[in-house]
């Protein structure tokens, strides 16, 4: 049987042998067995899930990776949720290290803001309380009508730099764009290094098309009912491709929460060795890495790229040797422990910045 010595049981809300290995790392620091449960799909797509244990009455921990198969895993999550809820648990706590679709936190044009929808549909499966780590926007959590404790992952990160990468006080942080500025001067201020912004990129996700600047369009309609007379908005114009800062005979170290499509550190990591950079690392939470990433890494001038096991990517790492994983197992494990026994979570955030 799953039974800690203090009460709680912990499940894995997918089957799958790499999306489970996270959740048996976190046992066996809890020192408990992950709980018997069934997660597979019918011949038409649709998820199943087996609990085959009694929960009732107990407080129940689903761990659940993200694979490339996004909506299954949410599925899988959602549909185990409802079963335990359905069981009479008394407490569902999800423990979810990369939260999807947390990208899609805005709104754009005449989209929607898939993440508060997903939200939504969490609360209303049986989840009473999430665990998650480095929120794409830390606004993520207002979407919520229930707690949700973000972990950061920098500690385990700004260890690596010091532990793995020699020499590194001949580093530089750099931020990729000027967004990602706070989060680099963080882990700047944390390992006494300087900071380097490159300023020009063009970012898709936030061009001007995507957000609907230009509807309705600047050219103004004279028949009839004109309405108010707005000013013309001036066209955005991205300035050349500078660096701010100084990166010549220096190791630059690229820090953000997600690298999924490569495309854009590909082009930083050129930059920075047009700029007199040696050595260029990228340090990142969350390593999607999707579609052909791993080939424009091993091909591109960056020569190592460091995530941790929120997601896995063990197949990305057989195709590029210079993706390296950082476990974060330790922390998931003392948040699950911290918040069954209702103890303060604070330890887990010391010397963590806001902005960080």
């Amino acid at each position: 049987m799953n039974v800690a010595k203090s009460g709680y049981r912990v499940f894995s809300a997918n089957s799958s042998p790499a999306c489970t290995e996270l959740a048996k790392k976190i046992t066996e620091r809890l020192g408990v067995e992950l709980g018997k449960s069934v997660v597979f799909q019918e011949s038409n797509r649709e998820t199943r899930v087996d609990v085959k244990e009694s929960v009732r009455g107990q407080t129940i921990f689903i761990i659940q990776t993200i694979p490339r198969d996004v909506n299954t895993a949410i599925m899988e999550l959602l549909v185990m949720a409802y079963a335990l809820k359905t069981s009479c648990a008394k407490n569902i706590i999800g423990v979810i290290p990369y939260f999807p679709y947390s990208k899609q936190c805005k709104m754009r044009k005449r989209g929607s803001i898939v993440c508060k929808l997903l939200a939504s549909m969490l609360a209303k499966a049986g989840l009473t309380h999430i665990i998650t780590m480095d929120l794409h926007q830390k606004e993520i959590q207002g979407f919520f009508s229930f707690p949700v404790d973000n972990l950061r992952a920098s500690p385990f990160l700004i260890q690596y730099i010091q532990e793995e990468i020699p020499d590194y006080r001949n580093a530089i942080i750099v931020a990729k764009s000027p967004a990602a500025a706070k989060r680099a001067q963080s882990y700047a201020e944390r390992l006494r290094l300087g900071l380097a912004v490159i300023h020009g990129e063009a970012q898709c996700s936030e061009s001007d098309m995507a957000d609907g600047r230009h509807s309705p369009p600047s050219v103004r309609n004279t028949i009839g009912h004109t309405g108010l007379e707005l000013p013309l908005m001036m066209a955005k114009e991205k300035p050349p491709i500078t660096v701010v800062g100084d990166v010549g005979g220096r190791i630059a170290i690229i820090v953000d929460d997600i690298i999924d499509d490569v495309g854009d550190f590909v082009a930083a990591a050129e930059i920075l060795k047009e700029r007199g950079a040696y050595k260029i690392f990228i340090m990142a939470t969350h390593g999607l890495l999707s579609a052909d990433a791993p080939r424009l890494i091993e091909e591109s001038a960056i020569d190592e790229v460091v995530v941790t096991n929120t997601v896995p990517h063990e197949v990305q790492k057989l195709q590029c040797p210079k993706i390296k994983t950082v476990d974060v197992s330790m922390i998931l494990a003392e948040a699950i422990r911290r918040i069954h026994n209702g103890e303060s979570m604070a330890y887990l955030f010391r010397n963590i910045t806001v902005d960080d």
